[in-house]
C-alpha cells in the first residue's frame, strides 16, 4: 500500500506534489484541529509571536499569523492547485488562483473567530461602569451628603442597586439622576436631572 503510494507520488509532477502534500497536511491537521475542538480542547490558541509592533495584530486576540489561519490557507492552497491542475494549463496562474483561495479560506477563518469573539460576554460587574449612566432613585436621597439612599441603575442588561449620596438638595424617590463618580468602593455621587 504504502510502495503504491510513493510511486504515485513520485510519477506526480514538482508542483503537484507541492500541491498534494498542502492538501494532505493541511486537511489532516485541520480535522486533528476540529476533533480535539469537538472533545473540548482548543488547539488554536498558538500563535506567532514576533516580538514587535508589525505583527499584523487583528485585535480581540486575532493574529494574522495564527496556527488555524496557515492551516486553512494550506487545506485552501493545495485542494485548489489539485483540483483545478486540469482546468487550468499555466502553472503560473494555477499557483497565483491556488494562493488566492489559500488566502480566501484564511481570511475567512479568520473572520468567523472574529466575529465568534465579538460574541464573547463578560458578565463581571464593576461599579465604575456606571459613571456617566442615569438611574433611577429608589430611596430618597438626603442632600448636601447628609445621608445615603439607593439608585437602580441598568449596566449590561441587569440591574442593580447601589447605595448613593448627593452634593445637591434632597432627591426623592422615583426622580431620575445622572451619576457623576464613584466615591468610595459601593457608593455613587449622583445629581438629579
Amino acid at each position: 500500500m504504502i510502495d503504491t503510494f510513493i510511486t504515485w507520488f513520485q510519477a506526480l509532477g514538482p508542483m503537484q506534489q507541492i500541491y498534494w502534500t498542502c492538501a494532505i497536511l493541511g486537511s489532516t491537521i485541520f480535522l486533528l484541529q476540529m476533533v480535539l475542538t469537538l472533545i473540548g480542547i482548543d488547539a488554536s490558541d498558538v500563535e506567532v509571536d514576533f516580538d514587535s509592533s508589525d505583527t499584523l495584530d487583528l485585535g480581540g486576540g486575532l493574529s494574522l499569523f495564527s496556527i488555524r489561519a496557515l492551516i486553512n490557507f494550506l487545506v485552501g492552497f493545495g485542494w485548489s492547485g489539485v483540483s483545478l491542475a486540469t482546468a487550468i494549463g499555466s502553472q503560473l496562474v494555477l499557483a497565483v488562483v491556488s494562493i488566492l483561495v489559500g488566502l480566501f479560506f484564511a481570511y475567512i477563518i479568520l473572520m468567523l473567530y472574529r466575529r465568534i469573539r465579538r460574541l464573547e460576554h463578560n458578565g463581571v460587574f464593576t461599579i465604575n461602569a456606571c459613571v456617566g449612566l442615569n438611574a433611577n432613585c429608589y430611596l430618597r436621597i438626603p442632600g448636601q451628603r447628609s445621608g445615603r439612599g439607593k439608585v437602580q441603575v441598568s449596566v449590561g442588561g441587569s440591574v442593580h442597586e447601589i447605595d448613593a449620596i448627593t452634593d445637591g438638595d434632597t432627591i426623592p424617590t422615583g426622580s431620575l439622576v445622572r451619576i457623576k463618580s464613584v466615591e468610595e468602593q459601593s457608593l455613587l455621587l449622583v445629581e438629579k436631572i
